[in-house]
């Protein structure tokens, strides 16, 4: 089934990109494995997915001493700062800063083992109360400078979640209002890359909106279980 469903996505993909005149090697599909087994994970590692994505600090940390190989961990949940000791070690990236103080703490145990952490900002693009993320200019730049000045941060792109709603117009403000804000803040003297944004219900959306970053669980896995 695993293998399935990583094909329509992939195909899927590769329709939007074409449809968009995307490159389709620009853009990560990350396996959003939360709750998933080992066995799960391995089975699509199988396949070729070289991105995993994980929402939880001590899940990410457990899995990551199990499974190995030639892939990328990303974590993409929200982060409090006394957890940030479980995800450094595995993490290639974390997706979801939105403090100085969670800047401060990953730079500061990512120093302790001589290791150059990928960041992206969380930004809020929505009033949905339940999405998390930096919502002024002012806050953003003044992050964006003090991961600058960290010495064991690279800050690599911005991340956002579309609010859940069917009303397409809604899903695309959220994904536009992120890439513009990429390019003011390029436009600074930065070189952002990454998009993170797009996930099982508006991937397509998102690779419209110039998404670098998937993050699918649900189309690839299957419903998940929460038990």
């Amino acid at each position: 089934m695993i293998s399935e469903n990583l094909k329509k996505v992939e195909e899927e993909i590769a329709e939007t990109c074409l449809k968009t005149s995307r490159n389709r090697s620009e853009i990560k599909l990350i396996a959003v494995s939360k709750t998933q087994s080992a066995g799960a994970i391995n089975q699509i590692l199988e396949c070729g997915i070289k991105n995993l994505g994980e929402n939880k600090a001590q899940e990410l940390r457990d899995k990551s001493e199990i499974i190995l190989g030639d892939f990328f961990w990303h974590f993409i949940g929200h982060l409090q700062t006394n957890k940030v000791k479980y995800v450094i070690k595995a993490a290639d990236f974390i997706h979801a800063v939105d403090s100085e103080k969670l800047a401060s703490e990953i730079n500061a145990r990512a120093a302790q083992i001589n290791k150059i952490q990928n960041v992206l900002l969380e930004i809020k693009t929505s009033a949905e109360e339940s999405k998390h993320g930096l919502r002024t200019e002012d806050e953003i730049y003044k992050l964006v400078e003090h991961c600058n000045n960290s010495s064991n941060l690279k800050l690599i792109g911005l991340m956002t979640m579309a609010p859940f709603t069917d009303d397409e117009k809604i899903i695309r403000q959220s994904f536009v209002s992120l890439r513009l804000l990429k390019e003011k803040i390029n436009q600074r003297g930065m070189h952002l890359t990454e998009l993170s944004m797009g996930m099982t219900n508006d991937f397509k959306i998102a690779i419209q909106e110039g998404s670098t970053m998937l993050r699918i669980g649900t189309a690839l896995f299957g419903e998940r279980n929460y038990k």
